[in-house]
């Protein structure tokens, strides 16, 4: 079974301001990677429950990450109701309270209790608004049930997928990661699969191949894996910039060429590293 890892970040709360459509970029997906093999260490053979609670939080900072991103053209009010109960999911696990004279911030004892508390302050949202809002308040009722009722979080998530919306796709991409973490690589394979497929599937396309080629490792596909690592790579050092001049390799990127290193050292060596210019044209 895979370890999972996820750090949450807290998101900024939305505005009223239109904004044009846009997909998940791949810098976010760079940041989290990163987070998510450090806690992969950390926490390596502490239990199954452990791995569910990170696989949980791993979904929902993807989520939050794309949110972030999609365009706000619901009423403000709507969008305020639904940034609180994003804090809410993301608000800190502590013991103890914070000291006295502390900035006042909700806290919570356990993954568990945050879970039920955004639940059911998304769970109103979702009853209060309809369209885009009440929709995104589902699939965040989803992606925390996955801390408290496991299967539950996955049945729902499976039925906010079948739609095409973008909803739809960012839950077949929770849902790939959570079958992932279940130890099912070949239906966590196949939804990668098709995500990539899509011709907008809001995540970056180099984000769902380079999951997919990890997916390939574990289940021994080295070939498979060190193909999609390739092309990732390869395509990125190849990129130019509006100006004609090489653009720096992004992080999944770097990663993917890494990764082909230790799976063929002699086809990464095909790929060279794009020869960037200084910013002071030095």
């Amino acid at each position: 079974m895979a370890r999972k890892k996820r750090i949450i970040e807290q998101p900024v709360l939305p505005t009223n301001e239109p904004q044009a459509k846009v997909q998940y970029q791949d810098a976010f997906q760079h940041k989290v990677n990163r987070k998510i093999d450090d806690a992969s260490r950390k926490f390596e053979g502490k239990g199954k429950n452990i791995l569910y609670a990170l696989g949980a939080i791993a979904v929902l900072v993807v989520l939050i990450g794309i949110f972030l991103l999609w365009n706000y053209r619901s009423g403000a009010t709507a969008q305020t109701a639904l940034g609180k109960a994003i804090e809410t999911s993301q608000a800190a696990i502590a013991e103890t309270p914070p000291p006295a004279g502390a900035p006042t911030a909700k806290t919570f004892k356990t993954q568990n209790e945050r879970a039920t508390a955004a639940i059911d302050e998304f769970q109103a949202v979702a009853d209060k608004y309809s369209g885009e809002v009440a929709q995104k308040a589902k699939y965040f009722i989803a992606v925390n049930r996955l801390t408290i009722d496991r299967a539950a979080g996955i049945q729902e998530l499976e039925n906010l997928a079948k739609s095409n919306d973008e909803v739809g796709k960012l839950s077949k991409f929770a849902l790939a990661q959570a079958k992932a973490d279940d130890g099912k690589p070949d239906e966590s394979a196949a939804l990668y699969k098709e995500l990539a497929a899509m011709e907008n599937s809001i995540i970056a396309k180099d984000t769902l191949n380079f999951q997919l080629a990890k997916i390939y490792e574990k289940q021994g596909k080295t070939q498979e894996a060190a193909d999609l690592y390739y092309n990732i790579a390869k395509t990125a050092a190849e990129a130019k910039g509006l100006d004609g001049k090489a653009i720096p390799l992004s992080k999944t990127a770097r990663d993917a060429k890494e990764k082909l290193t230790t799976l063929n050292p002699e086809r990464a060596k095909e790929i060279p590293e794009p020869e960037v210019e200084s910013p002071l044209g030095m």
